[in-house]
């Protein structure tokens, strides 16, 4: 009698929420904003895989692409178009199509996914009718765009330390130049250029009173009653700063005073002060003050 035959065979692994497979990728990441969810998914492998997803009420996603060098084929039905990218070359593509893509060789891609909230929510700023959805482009240059994903790639490689103001000033940007530039849309101004001094006591207040910077610019800007992206342009008028570059500058401030008067490590100064670890704190003192936090103390004669 022979041994029965062992047919079986191992499950395929299933692809992502946007169709990669997670056992290919060399590197993914996401991190979740406000208005928008932001990927980074890297292949260093040269051999053929494919990306497919199903049609669905998602939105639109954007991809920027990081590297120099990359291709891929596209199809409609049976037909495929080869496009090369760039880096800085992006793609906008509606989740309401069926997607299928042969990549040929490594990638690596920023990707921002935007649901159809994030258009409700723009429809408050628009003049006209609200927008609901962008062109589709394929292999195009935007520098603004590949600027403003490489400022977010530090956030995407450290997600549980991203901060969510930082995470949602970005969000907002991008979310404006696709509105403009791949939508058509007019976004009103301001009513005034910069913020009462109501509004901006009450913004401060709440930036100040959120660990670590936990507090979202929509929440902020709703307390002020105006938009995300008008609070936006209004707080840098009024203060010369971002939300993010403001707060952060307040941290810096009571370190020093930390420092200064006072022989707490490092590591106590910087949660005293809602930065995540020393590592944080001594970043960010470095990139404001043009010192360590432990030269400028040596230097204050502590």
């Amino acid at each position: 009698m022979s041994a029965p035959t062992n047919s079986f065979e191992p499950p395929k692994a299933a692809s992502d929420s946007l169709g990669c497979r997670p056992d290919k990728l060399s590197a993914s990441h996401e991190l979740r904003g406000s208005d928008m969810t932001f990927y980074r998914k890297r292949l260093d492998d040269r051999a053929l895989s494919q990306v497919t997803t199903q049609a669905s009420a998602r939105g639109f996603l954007l991809g920027v692409s990081m590297s120099a060098r990359h291709r891929r084929s596209i199809f409609r039905g049976r037909q495929a178009a080869a496009h090369d990218f760039g880096r800085g070359d992006i793609y906008i593509r509606d989740f309401a199509d069926d997607y299928r893509a042969d990549i040929h060789g490594s990638f690596d891609f920023t990707l921002v996914e935007l649901p159809p909230a994030f258009f409700e929510r723009a429809a408050q700023e628009l003049r006209g009718a609200p927008v609901t959805g962008l062109a589709t482009v394929v292999a195009q240059h935007d520098p603004v765009l590949e600027h403003l994903v490489h400022a977010l790639a530090p956030a995407l490689a450290r997600p549980e330390q991203a901060c969510s103001l930082f995470i949602d000033q970005l969000g907002t940007v991008i979310g404006t130049h696709l509105l403009q530039r791949y939508a058509g849309a007019r976004l009103a101004q301001p009513r005034s250029g910069a913020l009462s001094r109501v509004h901006e006591e009450r913004a401060k207040q709440l930036l100040l009173s959120k660990v670590k910077g936990n507090v979202s610019i929509p929440e902020i800007a709703r307390e002020c009653n105006m938009s995300a992206s008008y609070f936006l342009r209004a707080f840098k008028e009024t203060t010369g700063q971002t939300p993010h570059q403001w707060l952060m500058a307040q941290r810096v401030e009571k370190a020093r005073e930390f420092l200064a008067n006072t022989e707490l490590p490092l590591a106590e100064i910087a949660v005293a002060c809602n930065f995540y670890d020393q590592s944080h704190f001594s970043r960010v003192f470095s990139q404001l003050m043009g010192s360590s936090p432990g030269n400028w103390r040596r230097r204050a004669g502590r």
